[in-house]
């Protein structure tokens, strides 16, 4: 079995935080998350990363020298960097290691690709990206749900979450797991916010399908294969 890409995950906002913990959880990698001001205990306590993914801050042009010695010093690891729009005209990509920038507020399937270059060169859709369960077809490199062939219209976090269950079959979660597996690592939401997502998850996928999405008293919920 192939061992899954592990993936470190750094930002200071939160709505580039929920955005990423989700596009990750759909990869199904293993992520580790934090703050800026944690990267280096980060770094030092979990080696042997497959890529990087950091928000740059304003101080940018100070702050990604530092970034790239430290990757090259741990095995040149790829980074994805984060950038506002405004920061691009100045911004200089590392040259000793491979890397690459998506623009703050840039779209999910964007985000997605950009990872997957980095972290599959040149065969993108080696994280077997179509998985089809009965009627259902999720394909994880679009985003996009279809059942029986029609396409399902999933918001963001309904198809995150669905796609996180779909892709870890017969393992119960938590409300407070799945919070920090699919909403971010800091979300302040209350854990109530789970059900109603997967009372819409089980309503659009329909009576036959939404079975395989059970509940399990008193812990979450597991995805049944």
């Amino acid at each position: 079995m192939q061992q899954r890409k592990k993936v470190v995950f750094i930002a200071d906002s939160l709505d580039n935080a929920h955005k990423f913990q989700a596009v990750l959880s759909g990869l199904d990698v293993e992520v580790i998350a934090g703050s800026s001001l944690q990267f280096k205990k980060i770094m030092s306590d979990n080696p042997a990363f497959d890529l990087i993914i950091y928000e740059l801050p304003a101080t940018g042009s100070q702050v990604l020298p530092e970034i790239e010695k430290a990757l090259v010093d741990d095995g040149n690891i790829p980074l994805l960097i984060i950038v506002k729009e405004h920061m691009i005209p100045g911004l200089t990509l590392p040259v000793q290691i491979k890397s690459d920038f998506v623009v703050h507020g840039a779209s999910v399937e964007e985000c997605s690709l950009r990872i997957r270059q980095l972290l599959w060169p040149g065969n993108e859709g080696s994280a077997n990206d179509v998985i089809t369960i009965e009627s259902m077809s999720i394909n994880l490199a679009t985003y996009q749900v279809s059942v029986n062939d029609e396409p399902v219209d999933f918001t963001y976090l309904e198809y995150a979450l669905l796609a996180f269950l779909v892709t870890h079959p017969g393992r119960t979660y938590s409300r407070d797991a799945l919070l920090r597996r699919v909403w971010g690592f800091d979300y302040f939401g209350g854990s109530r916010t789970v059900d109603v997502h997967v009372r819409r998850v089980r309503a659009k996928l329909g009576p036959e399908l939404s079975q395989h999405l059970e509940t399990v008293r008193g812990v979450g919920y597991l995805w049944n294969s």
